[in-house]
């Protein structure tokens, strides 16, 4: 009987533990959402989208700029608090991680992807011959 119960025991407290992970874990993730989404939501996320050449400003200790989703076409202002990232007006594509505030996205976290200078050459002969640098 006293082993039963240390068995028993031991499950219940493995499922406990199971439980308090998953919902830890389901709290402190981001999602990617729309911008649609993101307006109605309040909690730490990310959209990405394109950066809208141009829109970019920076003043007082704050990166702003538009993004603008590529499957609706609709834009969305960012405020960045912190330094611009070196490679950012040659920014593809830039992820914010943060929160939709009032008529922007305050973002605690960028993620830019720049054009790679990882990329492969077509030869005469049609093969692509990888370069890097």
């Amino acid at each position: 009987m006293k082993r039963r119960t240390l068995y028993l025991l031991g499950i219940v407290l493995l499922l406990a533990f199971a439980g308090f992970a998953f919902t830890s874990f389901k709290q402190t993730m981001t999602p990617y959402v729309s911008f649609r989404e993101a307006r109605s939501m309040d909690r730490t996320l990310q959209v990405a989208g394109g950066l809208v050449k141009g829109s970019s400003s920076y003043h007082d200790g704050a990166l702003f700029f538009l993004i603008k989703e590529p499957s609706t076409g609709e834009t969305m202002q960012v405020r960045y608090q912190g330094l611009k990232p070196a490679n950012f007006e040659d920014a593809l594509s830039v992820v914010a991680i943060g929160r939709y505030q009032g008529e922007r996205m305050d973002a605690d976290k960028l993620l830019v992807k720049c054009p790679s200078k990882y990329q492969g050459v077509k030869q005469a002969d049609g093969t692509t011959l990888k370069t890097y640098g």
